[in-house]
């Protein structure tokens, strides 16, 4: 199988993850997911193939040669946003394309434009995967996990020297949990590579310090026509709070290394409101000033309208891996020289975001992020590629390759 065609094969699971279910996996369809894994890298002859009681993948490929190399490990996930549907994904591919606009959708008139995403003006002339602008299109992180295997493939069936490669495919990423139940001393890897990436040539070993804050606002409901003096709408009060925070400090308004605050989730009634936040800088120090920022706004609501009226809770989620990385940057170097031998210009990048590598480095696997070509991720014009992917497949082979040089 090409890795097109793993590709689209994966992306026919829908495996988009729900941070509310309390389950591991949080959603049926990646045990549908991890399953077909398994009979994927079995039948290219992936040894010890299988997946555990968490739903966690796991496979290895043992070494070719008898030269004492370090134990290399390759990790994707297999669940996909709920920032936008993954059910009935219909991911074509289009072109090569000559730098209009693709028409995702004729009946609903839906396309993905350059003229909206620049990203579209560096790819002519190559043949995109897309969706029809209904759904997302999974290649966070299915892209990387058809990368993976397509590389698993070329690997056992060369007679190039490597050394051992452990395979990991892991649930619930996208909420956060990837690590939580990840096996680092049973998947026997040294240091490890996540393929998820996005843009070609990007390879990242700094991410956002992650929090996650939520507020829970008790109000006082009274009948409107008696309200005056009374009444404390908890909707109102949770309006106030959030104009407590800095007004330009959220993802539509920063980039780079610039941390913010976002609002993800809000509900609310006169009787009690809640607000979900997410929290992120690169800087450690101004990640807890954050920190600092949304506890001294909980305080001030709660001086406004008395003490329990807003509920904060907070929680640290993962931090930037840049500190578990600074003695291992042979790594990074290692990926520009397998990038630059794919054909491709390499560049690193702060990740606005996290990877389950951020938590496994912290857990003494270390564990950098690798591209995978995908472009607009969690979002109905998602994209990638085919060229891109198969540039990333050579880097991966590459890189394993060069370990035993």
């Amino acid at each position: 199988m090409t890795v097109t065609e793993r590709f689209l094969k994966l992306v026919s699971y829908d495996t988009t993850s729900d941070e509310h279910a309390g389950t591991c996996p949080s959603t049926p369809g990646q045990w549908e997911l991890a399953r077909e894994l398994v009979r994927q890298l079995s039948a290219l002859g992936a040894q010890n193939a299988r997946v555990d009681e968490h739903c966690y993948v796991y496979a290895e490929i043992p070494a070719n040669c008898a030269k004492s190399l370090p134990v290399l490990g390759l990790i994707a996930h297999m669940d996909t946003s709920s920032d936008a549907s993954g059910h009935d994904i219909r991911a074509r591919v289009t072109g090569p394309y000559d730098g209009g606009d693709v028409i995702l959708n004729a009946e609903k008139d839906i396309r993905l434009s350059p003229k909206d995403y620049e990203s579209l003006r560096r790819n002519v002339g190559k043949h995109l995967i897309v969706t029809d602008g209904t759904t997302l299109l999974g290649a966070d992180d299915k892209a990387g996990a058809a990368e993976i295997l397509a590389a698993c493939e070329i690997l056992i069936r060369s007679d190039r020297p490597h050394g051992t490669v452990k395979i990991a495919f892991t649930p619930d990423e996208e909420i956060g949990c990837g690590a939580d139940l990840f096996d680092v001393r049973g998947f026997g890897a040294d240091y490890a590579y996540t393929l998820d990436g996005g843009t070609l040539g990007e390879i990242e070993y700094e991410n956002f310090n992650a929090a996650s804050a939520h507020v829970k606002i008790h109000g006082l409901s009274i009948h409107p026509g008696s309200a005056k003096g009374k009444m404390v709408n908890a909707s109102l009060v949770a309006m106030e709070l959030n104009a407590l925070l800095p007004a330009n400090e959220i993802p539509a308004k920063t980039e780079g290394y610039e941390g913010f605050f976002h609002l993800t989730d809000m509900s609310g009634r006169v009787e009690e409101a809640e607000l979900s936040y997410i929290i992120r800088d690169h800087d450690r120090e101004k990640f807890e000033a954050r920190k600092r920022v949304m506890a001294a706004a909980a305080a001030e609501i709660n001086r406004r309208y008395g003490p329990g009226t807003a509920e904060l809770t907070l929680k640290d989620s993962y931090y930037n891996m840049k500190e578990k990385l600074s003695g291992c940057m042979f790594l990074i170097e290692n990926a520009k020289r397998a990038l630059r031998e794919a054909g491709a210009e390499p560049r690193t990048v702060p990740i606005r975001g996290g990877t389950d590598g951020a938590r496994l480095s912290y857990e003494g696997l270390p564990c950098p992020n690798l591209c995978t070509g995908g472009e607009n991720y969690h979002g109905r014009f998602e994209y990638i590629p085919v060229e891109d992917m198969e540039t990333v497949v050579r880097m991966i082979c590459n890189l394993l390759w060069d370990f035993a040089k």
